[in-house]
C-alpha cells in the first residue's frame, strides 16, 4: 500500500492539467481522453517495474499509440469527419500544433485539436512514473507532470477564468504523494553504527545541507515572492497571438467584385441547396422549401464587408479554426430568432468562403474556420466540386413595428462601421446631405436612400465591375447616354452603403445568393445587399435594387449637383466612363502574404532546437576530448600516470561505481577488478601510482606510456559493458568536467 499514492498522485496530477485545459474545449471529452492518458501510462510503469528499465519506455509508447489511435477515431467520429484512421491521423500529425493555437473557441475535440494534449499526457506519465516509482525521485518525478500543468495554463491563457482551484488541488495533490509514503518509515537513525567520530561528521553535513536547503528555499521565496504576487492580477499571454489564423485570397477578402462577371453568365450553377423550413429554435422543421415565415426567400450569405476604404470594401475577417458548433452570438433583443437547416454541395463556386444562412451555429461534412464578428465562413483547403456539408443556421428577423423609432448605435464599438475614407467626391456628400436633410430618424434616412437608389437608377447584367469613390460617382451621375446611372447589384449596394455613412448610419454590404426552395442556385443568383445596424434589432437588410416594372425617373428631377466652374453657359466634358476591369479570375489556393507559413514558423523552431541540442552535445565531446588528451599527453611521466589513473577513477564513476577518496590506490584497483573481472589489469596502474606518490621523478617515459594504454583499455572495456544508451552517453556526459581532480 505504500507504493500507491505516487502514482495516483500523477494521474491527477496530470489529470488536472487536462482539466485545466478543458476549459476551452466543448463537452468534457478532452479532460476524459487526458486522464484516460495519464492512468494508462503510469499503470503500465507499475506494471513494468519489474522489467528492465530500458524495456519499459517501448512498452509503454506501444500502448500511448493504441491508446491515441482509439482516441482519434473516436472524436473523428464525432465530429463526422471524412476519412480513414491513416488520413485523419497524418493530418492530426501534420496540423496538430497550428491548428489547436488557431482554433476557436470553445474548442472541438478533433483529432488535430486533441493529439498533441493526449501524447504530451502519456510522455509526462511516463518520465513521472520512471522517476518517482523506479529511481525514487519523487519529487523529481512531479516535475513532468507540473510543466504539463503549466503548458496548459499557457495554452489557455486569458480565455477562461484563473484555475485557482486546480492549482491548490495539484499542489495538495503533490503534498500527500510525498507525504503519505513517509508515515511507514521507521525512523531510525541511518548513521547509528558507524563510529563516533564518523557517525559526528555525517551528521554535521546532514544539518549542513539542511541548513543550505532552507536557505535556498527562503531566498527563493524571497526573490520570486513579489514577482509572483505581482502577476496575479495581470493578463496571461495569449499564444494565438503568435500564430497566424488562416487567410483568405484577393477574391474572398472582396467577392464583391466578382458580382459582374456572375451577371455575365447567369447559367453557371454554383451551388446545389436543400432547405428546411425555418422554425422557432428546438422546433423540428418541415424537409421542403426555403421561404422564411414570412414567405420571403431566405438569402444564402458569402461573405460580409465592413472595412471601405474608398476603393474597394473587404472583409477584413480574423478567421479561427472551429469544430462543427461554431460559438453562439446573443441576438438582438427585440429580434425573433429561426431555424435554418440546409443541405449545400458545391459545384462552380470557387475560393474559400463557404456559403450559409446568416448566422451560422453548426456545420458538419467539412472543416471550416469562423470569423464570429462578420458572421462569415471559410474551408481553408479551398473549395472543390462535389463538396456537400451541412449547415444549421440561426436567422434573426427584426420587429418591423420597432425600425421607424429605433436609433444607431455610435462609438468606437461601431468606428469601423461608420468610417468614411477621405476623398469622397462632392456630388456624394451633397446628396447624403440632401436625403437626410427631410429625414431626421436614422430607419426614415436609411429608406430615403433605399428610395432614390430604386426609383433612379437601372439594374443591368453588363455594368462594368468597380465601386471606388470615381466609379460609384460615375454610376450616381454619370450621363445615361455614356454609361452612367446603371449598374448590377454591386454599385446599387456599395452606394447606399457610402451614402448611409455619410448620414451617420453604420452600415455593411453583404455578399450572397438567392436561393428560392431546393435545386440549384446559379451565378445569376448572386447578388449584393447592405445592411444597417439599429440599436435592439441587429443588422437589418435594405433592398435599393430598382422594381422590374417601373422605368427609373432621371435623377436631376431629385437632386441636380451644385454648378461649378466653367459657368453653366459652357458646356463641360462629358464624365469619362471609368475603364472597364477584367473579370475576375480565382487566384489560385493560399494566403496571398507572401509571409512565412506556420506550418514552416513551427519546422524552423524546431530545427533551431535541434541545432541548438547538437551544438551542446559537440561542445561537450570537446570538451571531454581535450580533457582526456591532456591528462595522458602533457607533462612528466609522473603527471601522465596520475592523469591515467583520474581517467580510470572517471570511467568508475561514471559506470555507477564511484570510488571515495578514502580508499588507498591498492583498493580502488580491487573495486575496479570486481566491477570489471574480465577488463585490464589496473593493479600495475596503482603500483605505478603509488611510485610516483612516494618516490617522486623515478617513473620512466616507458611506465608512462603503459600507463596510458592500461587505463584506455579498460575505460574502453568498461564501457564496452554498458547498456547502448549509456555508451552514447559515455562522451557527452558532462561529470568529469566538475568533478574533483
Amino acid at each position: 500500500m505504500r507504493a500507491v499514492p505516487v502514482p495516483l498522485a500523477l494521474v491527477a496530477m496530470i489529470g488536472l492539467a487536462g482539466a485545466v485545459l478543458g476549459r476551452v474545449y466543448a463537452g468534457p471529452l478532452l479532460t476524459w481522453l487526458v486522464l484516460g492518458a495519464a492512468a494508462g501510462s503510469v499503470l503500465v510503469s507499475v506494471a513494468a517495474r519489474r522489467l528492465p528499465s530500458w524495456l519499459v519506455a517501448p512498452v509503454s509508447v506501444l500502448a500511448m499509440v493504441g491508446w491515441t489511435a482509439w482516441s482519434l477515431r473516436l472524436t473523428a467520429t464525432r465530429a463526422e469527419l471524412p476519412g480513414g484512421l491513416a488520413e485523419v491521423t497524418a493530418d492530426a500529425a501534420a496540423n496538430g500544433i497550428p491548428r489547436l493555437l488557431t482554433a476557436m473557441i470553445p474548442v472541438e475535440p478533433t483529432p488535430d485539436t486533441v493529439l498533441v494534449p493526449l501524447v504530451a499526457a502519456w510522455l509526462a506519465g511516463l518520465a513521472g512514473a520512471e522517476v518517482a516509482m523506479r529511481a525514487g525521485r519523487v519529487l523529481l518525478g512531479y516535475l513532468p507532470p507540473v510543466l504539463l500543468y503549466a503548458a496548459a495554463l499557457y495554452v489557455v491563457g486569458p480565455n477562461a477564468d484563473p484555475a485557482i482551484g486546480p492549482t491548490l488541488a495539484l499542489v495538495a495533490v503533490a503534498v500527500l504523494g510525498l507525504a503519505v509514503p513517509a508515515r511507514g518509515a521507521t525512523g531510525a537513525d541511518a548513521a547509528a553504527g558507524l563510529a563516533p567520530a564518523v557517525r559526528a561528521a555525517v551528521r554535521a553535513r546532514l544539518a549542513a545541507a539542511s541548513a543550505a536547503g532552507l536557505a535556498v528555499v527562503l531566498g527563493l521565496v524571497a526573490l520570486l515572492g513579489p514577482l509572483v504576487a505581482g502577476q496575479v492580477d495581470g493578463r496571461p499571454v495569449d499564444p494565438r497571438r503568435y500564430v497566424e489564423p488562416p487567410q483568405v485570397e484577393t477574391l474572398d477578402e472582396n467577392p464583391l467584385i466578382r458580382i459582374s462577371g456572375w451577371a455575365l453568365n447567369p447559367g453557371q450553377q454554383l451551388l446545389d441547396v436543400r432547405t428546411q423550413h425555418p422554425g422557432p429554435p428546438g422546433s423540428a422543421p418541415a424537409p421542403d422549401g426555403g421561404p422564411d415565415a414570412a414567405g420571403r426567400p431566405v438569402p444564402i450569405r458569402l461573405a460580409v464587408l465592413s472595412d471601405y476604404d474608398g476603393v474597394t470594401w473587404r472583409v477584413g475577417a480574423t478567421y479561427r479554426n472551429a469544430g462543427r458548433i461554431l460559438p453562439v452570438t446573443a441576438p438582438a433583443p427585440d429580434s425573433t430568432v429561426e431555424t435554418v437547416r440546409q443541405e449545400i454541395t458545391v459545384a462552380g463556386l470557387s475560393g474559400r468562403l463557404l456559403p450559409a444562412v446568416a448566422t451560422p451555429r453548426q456545420v458538419t461534412g467539412a472543416r471550416v474556420a469562423y470569423d464570429p464578428t462578420t458572421g462569415t465562413l471559410i474551408r481553408p483547403e479551398g473549395l472543390t466540386p462535389g463538396l456537400r456539408y451541412s449547415v444549421t443556421s440561426a436567422l434573426e428577423t427584426p420587429d418591423a413595428n420597432l425600425l421607424a423609432t429605433a436609433d444607431v448605435p455610435a462609438g468606437e464599438e461601431v468606428a469601423r462601421v461608420l468610417r468614411v475614407a477621405d476623398g469622397v467626391p462632392d456630388p456624394l456628400r451633397r446628396l447624403a446631405a440632401q436625403l437626410a436633410e427631410s429625414n431626421g430618424a436614422p430607419y426614415a434616412r436609411a429608406a430615403a436612400v433605399e428610395q432614390f437608389l430604386a426609383e433612379h437608377y437601372r439594374l443591368v447584367a453588363d455594368a462594368p465591375s468597380g465601386h471606388a469613390y470615381p466609379n460609384l460617382n460615375f454610376f450616381l451621375f454619370g450621363p445615361r447616354n455614356a454609361g452612367g446611372q446603371r449598374g448590377t447589384s454591386e454599385q446599387f449596394a456599395a452606394a447606399f452603403a457610402v451614402l448611409g455613412r455619410l448620414t451617420g448610419l453604420p452600415t455593411r454590404v453583404v455578399v450572397g445568393f438567392r436561393a428560392a426552395g431546393d435545386g440549384p442556385v446559379r451565378a445569376g443568383d448572386a447578388y449584393a445587399w447592405p445592411e444597417v445596424l439599429f440599436d435592439g434589432l441587429g443588422w437589418v437588410p435594405f433592398d435599393p435594387l430598382p422594381r422590374p416594372d417601373e422605368e427609373p425617373r432621371p435623377v436631376e428631377e431629385d437632386f441636380r449637383p451644385t454648378p461649378e466652374d466653367p459657368p453653366p453657359s459652357e458646356v463641360p466634358e462629358p464624365t469619362v466612363e471609368p475603364t472597364v476591369s477584367p473579370e475576375p479570375v480565382a487566384a489560385p489556393d493560399g494566403p496571398a502574404d507572401a509571409g512565412p507559413s506556420t506550418a514552416l514558423l513551427v519546422g524552423g523552431g524546431t530545427g533551431g532546437m535541434l541545432l541548438l541540442v547538437v551544438a551542446a552535445l559537440l561542445t561537450l565531446l570537446l570538451m571531454r576530448r581535450s580533457l582526456t588528451r591532456g591528462r595522458l599527453e602533457r607533462g612528466d611521466p609522473g603527471q601522465r600516470i596520475a592523469g591515467a589513473w583520474r581517467e580510470v577513477t572517471d570511467a568508475l564513476r561514471l559506470a555507477g561505481h564511484p570510488v571515495g577518496g578514502d580508499l588507498s590506490a591498492s583498493e580502488v584497483a580491487a573495486r575496479a577488478r570486481a566491477a570489471l573481472p574480465f577488463g585490464a589489469d589496473v593493479e600495475e596502474l596503482a603500483g605505478l601510482l603509488n611510485q610516483t606518490a612516494f618516490a617522486p621523478g623515478t617513473a620512466s617515459a616507458e611506465q608512462a606510456a603503459r600507463a596510458v594504454t592500461t587505463a584506455g583499455d579498460y575505460v574502453a572495456a568498461l564501457r564496452a559493458a554498458r547498456p547502448w544508451w549509456r555508451r552514447l552517453l559515455w562522451s557527452v556526459r558532462p561529470g568529469p568536467l566538475r568533478w574533483p581532480r
